[in-house]
């Protein structure tokens, strides 16, 4: 993980914002952020936990969203289990009622934040270059380049990856972990930190788990043995399977206006 392989240390990342012009046509514009300097290692202090500015920023960032009465949802999953797809569709029909914005974090491209962007939403794309995780800052200056005027739900896509990712507090209100069928039944064994730390955890592409083989029951079933905190759904972006239920659970955590 990041405290034993460093990788929790500072690096340059970027920011783009997209904005929606008219429909087809996007607008970017690019914020890349100063590269932080490394300090020399004698400056490092060992008693001083490697996380501990991390959660300084995610504690102010936790503080500016109750200050805004908006609720934060930590998106994390392995690549590919389907995280934009399902805020695409979670934009075109929760959106359309409940303003919503997005930061999406990946090492490279602004696609996923291409694929997302409407009108009604606005996103900012995140590329951290070789961090395979986002960090609280990231999140705090990027939500900070986005218009969260009336923005009620912010969407953070983290970086597909289900290790790192779980020591960074990003001050967010809720962990939002994604199980995909097409990944396997024993996920929630192989990386118990991850699924330790969801308050909901979504089993995603249920629509292609009797193709696949894939033994929902089982899975179910790991999921309340490595996390029995967090609310299990089974949804489906493509078929809309579970999707009313997830919908309502972000209905039910919003906080009061």
């Amino acid at each position: 993980m990041c405290v034993e392989c460093g990788c929790g240390t500072a690096v340059p990342f970027g920011i783009k914002v997209l904005s929606v012009l008219a429909p087809g046509l996007l607008r970017a514009t690019s914020a890349p952020a100063a590269p932080a300097p490394e300090p020399p290692a004698k400056a490092v202090d060992l008693r001083i936990p490697l996380l501990a500015k991390n959660d300084r920023q995610a504690a102010q960032n936790r503080a500016e969203f109750a200050r805004r009465r908006m609720l934060a949802l930590n998106l994390v999953s392995s690549p590919g289990a389907g995280k934009t797809t399902l805020l695409g569709r979670t934009l075109d029909e929760f959106g359309l009622t409940t303003r919503c914005a997005v930061v999406v974090g990946d090492l490279e491209t602004d696609n996923d934040a291409r694929r997302l962007a409407r009108s009604h939403a606005p996103v900012a794309q995140i590329t951290t270059g070789t961090a395979c995780h986002l960090d609280a800052e990231m999140v705090a200056k990027s939500a900070g380049a986005l218009d969260l005027a009336g923005v009620r739900v912010l969407f953070i896509e983290n970086v597909g990856n289900l290790v790192c990712p779980a020591e960074f507090d990003l001050g967010e209100t809720l962990r939002v972990v994604l199980l995909s069928t097409t990944e396997g039944e024993e996920k929630p064994l192989k990386y118990p930190p991850i699924f330790k730390t969801a308050h909901i955890v979504l089993m995603t592409k249920v629509d292609v788990a009797d193709a696949l083989g894939f033994d929902r029951k089982l899975a179910a079933e790991n999921v309340r043995r490595i996390a029995p905190q967090a609310k299990l759904i089974e949804v489906s972006a493509r078929s809309g399977e579970g999707l009313a239920d997830w919908y309502e659970v972000l209905r039910a955590a919003l906080p009061p206006a």
